[in-house]
């Protein structure tokens, strides 16, 4: 069985709301994001999750597939696992909805790391050429050890480079995941982690409850859509 694409899709965004309906081109973010995940070719079914009304009918009258939510949810983790829940799918991506050009090659590495049965987390990171994304807090850094098995995530640098006269890698984590069904239902049964409060980031709930991360290296650089100064950058690259 191909594994699902699931994209949750929320609104009401609190940086910059109503991002997903905004128009790129013809189409909107939403629909441009589905499509794309559509066209890799790489899953059984591919469904955009929401609490949204005008999304769902967005993906629906266009001949998608859209899922509406029955609750509430803090995260698209929780969404997606209200959604699976009674689905037959062992594996499911999760592709964020204010990425309107992913593309096949990230996206099948992520797949390919299920091979692995151990595997029960997946995600993706890529090199960090950039010092003023090293610096910056919005960017997400992960080291990993020789399995490529997820050590850390955080907003602060990491490794910090206190000895000058060591090359280091550092690597930015993009937020694309993939698990295995068993564990994303663990995942919303587990309370908030002191980590994960502390730093905002949901994946550290996985590593606190001892379940590894595996991460894949890609040269992919991501476009998502947080602010209005984004959505111009993406219609220029359209």
């Amino acid at each position: 069985m191909l594994p699902i694409a699931m994209i949750p899709a929320r609104y009401a965004a609190t940086r910059f709301p109503a991002k997903l309906m905004k128009m790129l081109g013809a189409r909107t973010v939403i629909r441009h994001t589905y499509d794309a995940a559509v066209s890799t070719g790489l899953f059984e079914k591919v469904f955009v999750v929401t609490d949204s009304e005008i999304i769902y009918n967005e993906i629906i009258s266009n001949g998608g597939n859209a899922i509406m939510s029955l609750n509430a949810h803090e995260s698209g983790s929780d969404r997606i696992a209200e959604a699976v829940e009674g689905m037959n799918a062992d594996i499911i991506i999760n592709v964020q909805g204010d990425e309107p050009f992913i593309r096949k090659e990230p996206l099948e590495k992520l797949v390919r790391l299920f091979a692995d049965p151990a595997v029960m987390v997946g995600s993706l990171m890529r090199k960090i050429l950039a010092q003023e994304e090293l610096d910056s807090t919005s960017s997400v850094k992960v080291v990993v050890d020789h399995k490529s098995d997820a050590m850390y995530f955080s907003r602060s640098v990491i490794p910090f480079p206190s000895n000058t006269s060591i090359s280091t890698t550092h690597f930015l984590h993009i937020g694309v995941y993939g698990f295995r069904k068993e564990a994303l239902l663990r995942f919303t049964k587990w309370p908030q982690s002191s980590l994960e409060r502390a730093e905002k980031l949901e994946q550290l709930r996985y590593l606190e409850n001892g379940v590894r991360i595996r991460m894949a290296e890609v040269d992919f650089k991501s476009v998502a859509i947080d602010t209005p100064e984004d959505l111009e950058r993406a219609r220029s690259l359209l």
